[in-house]
């Protein structure tokens, strides 16, 4: 049975993509824009991410690109987060899962309410300078805390929920929720955490400590950081935007966010087989030999 029903109006529907950042997608997007027709009006077509959609009344958005086009559609959305089917236009793409010749096919499903809406977690970042919040933005991956040059070793303070819990030293932070666990978390090490869990992850990057590694734990609590001697280029980036340069002055904030990321899945699709397509897991089951 599935988990959402449709409105009974036709479907209206937003199309957003990277195309001014990848112009290739434009071309694309207009060649797949007649099967979309078929399906859903389009009421907003927008390849530069710089459209209002806070008053547009949308029943779902086809985000045309990677997982990158569909953080800047999150982004975009802010607040006003409506159902995204993710259209796979790149290369690896854990959210946009959906290839381009599936697209009738997601499609159909979709009118048809053969489809389950998941909620995913997005995380509210919080940034103080003595005691003025001088930033705060959602993110639906990440937030990370980053050294460039000269390179050398930051102290980051770590407290939880008010109390003291650790000081990493390494050569960065990466805080995600269960969506970005396979994005740099992964690459850094840290464990995948299933989408549907309702955690943050913390993960060192290269910490100086054999014995620290990265931390699971419940999304309800309030995690605040602060960079003992930060070096001249270190940032607080989200969801891979630089956000604001980091001095000792400053604390960051994360806890839940109000918002949920809703992602669109159609059946045929499940978390364990997008893992295994997109990381290469190979390997089979074997049935046991007859005597």
């Amino acid at each position: 049975m599935p988990d959402d029903t449709l409105p009974s109006k036709r479907p209206q529907a937003l199309i957003l993509g990277s195309g001014d950042r990848k112009p290739e997608l434009i071309p694309a997007a207009r060649q797949l824009r007649p099967d979309i027709e078929r399906f859903v009006d389009v009421v907003l077509e927008d390849f530069a991410y710089q459209e209002d959609l806070s008053g547009l009344d949308a029943d779902l958005a086809i985000v045309l690109g990677g997982d990158g086009s569909i953080l800047r559609a999150a982004r975009q959305m802010a607040h006003h987060q409506i159902p995204v089917l993710g259209v796979n236009l790149g290369k690896l793409g854990f959210l946009a899962d959906i290839p381009p010749k599936g697209v009738v096919s997601a499609l159909e499903k979709y009118v048809a309410g053969k489809f389950h809406l998941v909620n995913h977690l997005m995380m509210r970042v919080e940034i103080f300078h003595g005691c003025e919040c001088v930033a705060n933005v959602l993110a639906l991956n990440e937030a990370a805390i980053l050294g460039g040059p000269p390179f050398n070793i930051q102290r980051i303070g770590l407290v939880v929920d008010g109390k003291q819990a650790t000081v990493y030293s390494c050569d960065g932070l990466i805080i995600s929720t269960p969506v970005g666990s396979t994005a740099h978390n992964l690459s850094a090490g840290g464990p995948i955490v299933r989408k549907d869990v309702d955690a943050f992850v913390i993960s060192p990057i290269s910490p100086h400590t054999l014995t620290v590694r990265p931390i699971v734990d419940t999304a309800d609590r309030v995690y605040e950081f602060v960079v003992d001697e930060p070096n001249e280029s270190t940032s607080l980036v989200v969801d891979g935007q630089k956000i604001v340069k980091l001095t000792a002055s400053h604390r960051i904030q994360i806890s839940r966010a109000e918002p949920v990321f809703q992602l669109i899945e159609v059946s045929g699709r499940n978390y364990y087989r997008t893992l295994r397509e997109k990381l290469g897991w190979r390997g089979e089951f074997k049935s046991a030999k007859k005597k």
